[in-house]
């Protein structure tokens, strides 16, 4: 798997720094996104990782610094999906589709839109549930419906917030595979994920974050004790297995901070 960004960069964020309400979030990152990057986003809670996917996007603009997209990238975001109403009234398809009818002046869609639904929604293994509401879906399917969304605006970068959180293991290795195929379809990706183990240690760049960034490079190069203890707070031990890190203590019992 490649995707540690040897291509032209097509995101650029310049010593930014982001406060809520004149605490720092984040302070003086700087980050690079290249056009053939696969990246993972590491840290605790209270890390400002979820702020740092949204101030690449555009959705929150820093007290200093800058973020510079090339023009014309087209983004898409995948949600964390436990900050979305299941109880919305809308099939799987219909929300799918709302990717393409949001902002028209007249959002009806049309046999080209929903001919495109049908592929993506096949494409992602979830045709048979096209017709249901969006809470009869399991964890998988749901994570799925989100991607197909994404993917409908085809973008050149995907963003993602916790993409395995609160899914089994075999649905966590299904959706590594799959982001990995979209990667090597031209994909850039960031995504963040607290899954030290089950998803960081699979990808092939990553970057820690605790505030400002710790480390960059491959796991081998981040899954180390020095860079997790100067990230997560706490001595974490690391074994090789596979030949790939292991982190062997429970970091899940490091005490978070506020919420990203």
């Amino acid at each position: 798997m490649t995707g540690t960004g040897v291509g032209p960069v097509i995101l650029t964020l310049d010593h930014i720094t982001v406060a809520y309400e004149s605490e720092p979030v984040l302070r003086d990152v700087s980050f690079h996104v290249h056009s053939d990057q696969f990246t993972g986003i590491v840290g605790p809670s209270g890390s400002g990782k979820t702020t740092l996917l949204r101030t690449l996007l555009g959705a929150i603009r820093p007290q200093r610094g800058s973020v510079k997209p090339r023009p014309g990238l087209r983004m898409a975001y995948v949600p964390q999906l436990e900050t979305v109403n299941w109880n919305f009234p809308v099939t799987v398809s219909e929300c799918v589709l709302m990717a393409r009818t949001k902002g028209r002046q007249w959002p009806r869609a049309s046999k080209a839109d929903r001919a495109d639904v049908t592929g993506v929604l096949e494409r992602l293994g979830i045709g048979e549930v096209a017709d249901r509401h969006i809470r009869q879906l399991s964890g998988g399917q749901q994570q799925r419906m989100f991607l197909a969304r994404a993917l409908l605006s085809d973008p050149e970068l995907l963003v993602l917030d916790e993409p395995t959180s609160g899914v089994d293991v075999s649905t966590r290795h299904d959706m590594l595979h799959l982001l990995a195929d979209l990667h090597e379809d031209g994909i850039s990706i960031v995504l963040t994920t607290h899954d030290l183990n089950g998803m960081a240690a699979h990808l092939p760049h990553l970057v820690t974050i605790n505030g400002t960034i710790v480390a960059e490079g491959t796991p081998h190069e981040v899954i180390t004790p020095d860079v997790l203890e100067r990230t997560f707070g706490a001595r974490l031990e690391v074994l090789e297995h596979l030949g790939m890190p292991v982190v062997i203590d429970d970091y899940h019992r490091i005490s978070p901070r506020a919420a990203s």
